[in-house]
């Protein structure tokens, strides 16, 4: 398993900038909670999970199953 930025360096720009506005909190979420700061809680806990491999909401993390 591990862990990655997207690949696509002006996705990657974006988010950040996005994360830097918000204050850490998740660009795509409208709510400023624990849940949405960035890596928020839906990632953590698709990273927990042996069989999802994907990006996370934002698509700043994609996580590999291997």
């Amino acid at each position: 398993m591990a862990v990655r930025l997207n690949e696509d360096k002006e996705t990657v720009e974006r988010i950040r900038e996005g994360l830097k506005q918000k204050g850490g909190y998740c660009p795509c979420r409208l709510e400023k909670n624990e849940d949405n700061k960035c890596m928020c809680k839906e990632f953590r806990d698709q990273i927990n999970d042996p069989d999802f491999e994907g990006y996370c909401h934002c698509m700043l993390y994609y996580k590999t199953k291997d």
